[in-house]
């Protein structure tokens, strides 16, 4: 009897305990996220959609390449197999020739030749014969040869391509996924607070902001290449950020940036990190306007330096292309185009 009201006196315990945290309000479960906490989720999706951005560039870049070197490849697998079946036919002429008796032996033209000299001079010409003959064998198996590696290198490059084809799909997952995240979160906050993460200048530094986004200059002292490059930039603030895109009315980073020096007759690649392998080396001292400005390790931003410690870049969906510090971001480094 005394384990039994120990039990019971227990189990009265516990359920006194159930109905007073019946009593305390989940409050943490239910708190909506503070535009902060929001704001820092936000660009970190932004950002890892941007990164899987140029990542889906760069293999757009190298699945052409690919795609290029398949069709050389495959052009050259077809020549070299007609090389091979030339080669075959040859071969064959030669095994029916000797089998059909043109090549006699020695002791038989001893017996048929009336002329010494003819027999020495048809004897030169079956060593000749032979010497062909050997050349036909051994060109059979160098086209042979060449024709295996030729299909290999095609195959190769087939599988690679595949791989790309399957890292595209994947980056462009990723970019889905993390815009969507990002909208839902926006989607969660009051109407002024969306306002205020919509609107709030950028990029960020470690989570704070950076008092970026600035009015757009009147007047930039540059000219020449790098002068259309920036007005032409400059053209599209107000444009929208669409992951991929490079104009005529939004763009990615290494789109707006591509397509800027395009107007000054320089080709550049549609990706930051190809760009950054593209143009003259440049100190952060030493930046003028129309210089490119890459951000992050590895790179995966790019804008363009317009002077008076600014640039112009395709920022982020929220942002689209707008003015910023220079150094509002994680500065990887700059070069000069062209």
């Amino acid at each position: 009897m005394h384990h039994g009201r120990k039990r019971i006196g227990s189990a009265a315990a516990g359920l006194a305990l159930v109905a007073v945290a019946g009593l305390i309000p989940a409050q943490s479960a239910q708190a909506k996220p503070s535009v902060e906490s929001v704001q820092a989720r936000v660009d970190a999706l932004y950002r890892q959609a941007e990164q899987a951005s140029e990542r889906y560039n760069d293999a757009r870049l190298q699945l052409s390449e690919l795609q290029q070197d398949l069709r050389l490849l495959r052009a050259d697998q077809r020549r070299q197999a007609r090389g091979l079946q030339s080669a075959r036919a040859q071969v064959r002429d030669s095994v029916v020739r000797q089998y059909e008796g043109q090549g006699l032996s020695a002791v038989g033209e001893v017996v048929v030749s009336r002329d010494p000299s003819a027999f020495l001079d048809q004897m030169a010409t079956m060593a000749s014969f032979d010497d062909i003959q050997q050349q036909l064998y051994s060109s059979y198996a160098t086209q042979a040869e060449a024709l295996r590696l030729r299909t290999a290198a095609a195959q190769d490059r087939a599988d690679r391509l595949a791989a790309l084809k399957k890292g595209l799909a994947d980056d462009k997952r990723t970019i889905d996924d993390k815009l969507a995240e990002a909208k839902a979160l926006l989607g969660d906050l009051k109407a002024e607070q969306r306002a205020a993460v919509v609107s709030r200048d950028q990029p960020r530094v470690g989570g704070a902001p950076s008092s970026a986004s600035t009015a757009v200059p009147k007047n930039v002292p540059v000219s020449g290449r790098a002068g259309a490059a920036v007005s032409y930039a400059l053209a599209q603030v107000g444009d929208a950020y669409v992951y991929g895109a490079a104009g005529p009315n939004a763009f990615d980073c290494s789109g707006l940036t591509m397509m800027a020096w395009a107007q000054a007759g320089v080709s550049l690649p549609h990706s930051s990190s190809a760009q950054y392998a593209s143009g003259t080396k440049v100190a952060p001292g030493d930046l003028q306007p129309g210089d490119l400005v890459f951000y992050y390790s590895p790179i995966s931003h790019v804008g363009i330096y317009i002077g008076n410690g600014q640039i112009v870049h395709a920022a982020n969906p929220s942002t689209g292309v707008a003015v910023s510090p220079v150094f509002s971001m994680p500065f990887s480094g700059a070069v000069r185009p062209g």
